[in-house]
């Protein structure tokens, strides 16, 4: 007769939002420190390249210029998805609010559209992000995959994933569900190919 031991349970602690920003206060996490929180845990996020950045800017400035004041474009800000998850998404599109969301990070609710930019962290991104945006009821998310040179659209949440997923490729045409007379390019968001 062989004896056979439990296996100790090891269990992560995962933080609160609230404990989050006590470190922030406390000093143990700064201003300058690139983190996010997402499902309690602390994530560094990954350096922001050149491709990566004039993507967001293009986003950010086609969308101003198209959608102008019927959205406020957030440009990599938290926003407050449930009690352990606060993450920054490159672009979020939010309802209008006078207060700019002062008085606190957009919710589900608030949110038209988010969008990830990807060169690096495209599987962390896909793989881990876009689930959480989905069991958050996130209506619409597009995930720019810089180096495949595709926008891939995710759409209708289930508490497991999306319903409607469509990889869509330079040339293809694309709008938001939100405002569906706006349509773009793909090629407007990814720009010009810049060896």
């Amino acid at each position: 007769m062989t004896l056979q031991l439990a296996k100790p349970r090891v269990k992560n602690f995962r933080f609160t939002i609230s404990q989050y920003h006590q470190m922030s206060e406390a000093g143990i996490l700064s201003e300058n420190d690139k983190v996010e929180l997402i499902n309690g845990e602390i994530i560094e996020m990954s350096p922001i390249g050149r491709r990566h950045a004039a993507c967001v800017d293009r986003i950010n400035r086609l969308f101003s210029n198209i959608l102008g004041i019927k959205v406020i474009v957030r440009v990599q800000n938290p926003i407050l998805l449930n009690n352990l998850s606060e993450p920054e998404p490159d672009i979020a599109l939010l309802k209008p609010r006078t207060d700019f969301y002062e008085s606190g990070h957009p919710q589900p609710q608030d949110i038209f559209l988010l969008i990830e930019v990807a060169d690096s962290s495209i599987e962390y991104d896909r793989d881990v992000k876009i689930p959480l945006y989905a069991s958050s009821s996130i209506t619409e998310v597009w995930l720019v995959d810089i180096y495949q040179q595709v926008i891939i659209v995710y759409r209708y949440p289930t508490e497991h994933g999306y319903r409607d997923i469509q990889t869509l490729s330079r040339g293809e045409k694309l709008s938001i569900s939100a405002f569906p007379e706006n349509n773009l390019f793909v090629d407007d968001i990814l720009g010009t190919i810049v060896s």
